[in-house]
């Protein structure tokens, strides 16, 4: 498993961006499918975004879709989730994760988590 810690996530207006990063420990990290989660204060942790070992693949919740770029630098060991036009309802702790094997966006799937970094959108 690899070890994650995000970090880009603070307050911003409504309409507004934020470059969010997750840096992986470990050699390995570009044998690992990745994705950025999210939850909202009382709600389940859902789906946004995911990207192939290779980058070649990606995936987007509909919610985010246009908004959000989910890229990675395997050289660097870090993936990253661009936001913009950020909207009230992206308020959310956002997770990084991790998994080795096949292509999923299912939570219960992915191994390797990070501690979370707090998105707060103001309208």
């Amino acid at each position: 498993q690899v070890q994650l810690v995000e970090s880009g996530g603070g307050l911003v207006q409504a309409g507004g961006s934020l470059r969010l990063s997750c840096v992986a420990s470990g050699r390995t990290f570009s044998m690992y499918n990745m994705a950025w989660f999210r939850q909202a204060l009382g709600k389940e942790r859902e789906f946004v975004a995911a990207i192939s070992w290779s980058g070649r693949n990606t995936g987007y919740a509909d919610s985010v879709k246009g908004r959000f770029t989910i890229s990675r630098d395997n050289a660097k060991n870090t993936v990253f989730l661009q936001m913009n036009g950020l909207k009230p309802e992206d308020t959310a702790v956002y997770y990084c994760a991790a998994r080795f094997g096949t292509w999923t966006i299912s939570p219960a799937d992915f191994g390797s988590w990070g501690q979370g970094t707090q998105v707060t959108v103001s309208s």
